[in-house]
């Protein structure tokens, strides 16, 4: 029974994870905003600088054991490391994107585009990907083959599919939430540094720099367990996609 309702929560994660994007470029393209450049140079930029060239830096920097930083078993320096990295990486790739890739696409419209590129592929590689990958342990789990698979595994890898496995079924439901929070982060951080572009001054990136950090320092802290209440994330994330509504509304004025 209990495969069955994780199977359900996994099923409602992968759902969430892909409807929404579908459903807001559909919303995108009735309300004539949508711009198709702006998209996938913003699902370009997120796979270069989050997926490539970020974790080629976590490859050097990162123990394997995944919590904490070679050459010092310091957690603050491993949440600081991590949410640095992220806004540094990512701030600095929308600014290259929409600075040289999008010399002609620089209106309201292609902000809230390259927003939707960036933040629905990561709803796809995080959150929809993740649901498929542990719908299929699952099934490996429930016919035996997974131990044989395990094998060849770090330990410390084994045991967080194990602990991912073994949540409750809601804690998937929230993280197919928690990606439709994200992506109007994403949203938001774009049309601020697409703002910044526009006036040819550089700060604005700096600020999206720094408010992503101090946003990424959220799960950060979850993942090291030093706030080991989801609750408290996931409202954390709930105040700050709404802060992020307002200003998406707000900075419409200035384009």
């Amino acid at each position: 029974m209990k495969g069955e309702i994780d199977l359900v929560g996994m099923s409602i994660q992968l759902f969430l994870s892909l409807i929404v994007p579908f459903a807001l470029i559909i919303y995108g393209r009735k309300k004539g905003w949508l711009s198709w450049k702006a998209f996938g140079v913003g699902l370009l930029i997120f796979v270069l600088f989050s997926q490539v060239l970020e974790k080629m830096l976590h490859f050097l920097v990162i123990d394997p054991s995944g919590t904490s930083l070679k050459g010092t078993s310091s957690v603050w320096a491993f949440v600081a490391y991590g949410a640095l990295a992220a806004g540094v990486f990512e701030e600095i790739g929308r600014y290259v994107g929409f600075r040289f890739m999008l010399k002609n696409n620089r209106s309201y419209g292609d902000g809230l585009s390259f927003g939707l590129g960036h933040g629905g592929m990561e709803a796809v590689l995080i959150g929809a990907f993740s649901a498929v990958n542990m719908m299929v342990i699952s099934h490996l789990i429930e016919t035996g083959q997974f131990e044989q698979i395990a094998s060849s595994l770090p330990a410390t890898q084994v045991e967080m599919l194990k602990t991912m496995l073994n949540q409750p079924d809601w804690m998937y439901v929230l993280g197919g939430i928690e990606r439709t929070f994200a992506i109007v982060i994403h949203v938001a951080l774009s049309l601020l540094v697409l703002y910044g572009v526009r006036k040819g001054q550089s700060r604005y990136v700096v600020y999206a720099i720094l408010i992503h950090t101090l946003i990424d320092v959220v799960p950060a802290l979850y993942q090291v367990k030093i706030i080991s209440n989801v609750w408290v994330i996931e409202t954390i994330f709930a105040f700050l996609a709404i802060a992020s509504l307002v200003f998406i509304r707000r900075i419409a004025e200035k384009f």
